[in-house]
């Protein structure tokens, strides 16, 4: 016999178009009703690319046709147009921010949370209340490179009280471990750390929120551009093509979700040698630009392998703190940043 739960079960079996997480998790099942053997599922979602009802249309009327004894399937699909250009399922905005700015990478060992930390310090330093959400659960490295290991305080509404660390309003979940103690939660438990982090942090008055987003294209970033109004994307790669395939793969997401990329930033771009002073393009060399080019996006920096830029990040000072080349780099790209985010 047909029963809701068969049938949500199937659902279950129906992923978000390009990503891992079913609709059924992501909430899109609005009302779903039986009478005998036939189904009626409304189905609400926001998008503005037309492929995608489509896809869960056809992947979910597959899915209950496999059920035994299902007679007739009706899926009314309520699809609303996205708020503003960022537009997401459900996005909201965080009372009191701005701007959200969210960090991300195709894969991990780009220097992605490097880039995320000295962009909040350079914004910061331009005069800006910036906040830093480190949403990599699983690595999390804010705390180690801003130089804190503060456990928060909570208020009587279990409201968290972020840290604060060179100007920055700061939460990791970092903060809330013993030293080497490893994150074990399954994707949903993950997620919902997540946001908790976004919304029960007291991050006051803020012009721009920083979200250190975790590598790849996983459940926890889909759920963040999902239900926050990001403002736009910074993609940061290397210029080898192993890591410029999966840039693309971030690009294509935050295009899936309709979220702004903002534009790349090509991290490792070259060495300069301290002896000779030669340049040395150890990962190659013109694969941020290439690649920025075919994206139809800005190449908004390149920042070289530097041993003050690792030695700032192991030592919590971050390089965007001094005066160095490196550092007016920071505050370039805070600027494009700045300036991008506050056109339409």
């Amino acid at each position: 016999m047909i029963s809701e739960a068969l049938v949500l079960d199937a659902l279950r079996t129906v992923k978000y178009p390009g990503f891992s997480r079913d609709i059924v998790s992501f909430g899109l099942i609005k009302s779903l009703s039986l009478v005998g053997p036939d189904v009626t599922i409304q189905i609400s979602l926001a998008a503005r690319d037309a492929s995608i009802p489509r896809q869960i249309h056809q992947a979910a009327t597959a899915a209950l046709e496999a059920l035994p004894g299902i007679g007739k399937i009706q899926l009314d699909f309520d699809i609303k147009e996205p708020e503003g250009p960022a537009g997401t399922v459900g996005r909201a905005s965080i009372a009191g921010v701005q701007r959200i700015i969210a960090v991300a990478s195709g894969k991990g060992g780009v220097g992605k949370s490097t880039v995320a930390s000295n962009l909040a310090i350079a914004l910061a330093r331009s005069g800006a209340k910036v906040g830093l959400c480190d949403c990599d659960l699983y690595g999390p490295s804010i705390g180690l490179m801003l130089g804190s290991s503060e456990h928060p305080m909570a208020t009587e509404q279990n409201e968290i009280i972020p840290i604060e660390a060179h100007g920055l309003k700061l939460m990791s979940m970092a903060f809330l471990l013993d030293d080497g103690s490893p994150v074990i939660v399954r994707g949903p438990l993950a997620t919902r750390y997540v946001q908790q982090f976004l919304r029960q942090t007291l991050w006051g008055e803020l012009d721009y929120l920083i979200l250190d987003l975790p590598p790849g294209t996983g459940d926890i970033q889909l759920s963040i551009v999902q239900t926050v109004a990001v403002d736009g994307a910074v993609i940061v790669t290397t210029p080898q093509e192993v890591a410029l395939i999966d840039a693309r793969k971030a690009v294509a997401m935050f295009a899936k979700v309709n979220v702004r990329v903002l534009g790349l930033v090509e991290n490792m771009s070259y060495f300069l040698c301290p002896s000779d002073g030669l340049r040395y393009d150890i990962f190659g060399t013109g694969g941020g630009a290439k690649e920025a080019a075919r994206l139809k996006v800005p190449l908004l920096a390149q920042f070289p392998i530097d041993i003050p830029t690792r030695s700032g990040g192991d030592l919590g000072q971050p390089i965007a703190l001094g005066d160095s080349p490196i550092a007016q780099g920071f505050a370039d790209l805070a600027r494009q940043v700045a300036q991008l985010t506050a056109s339409p």
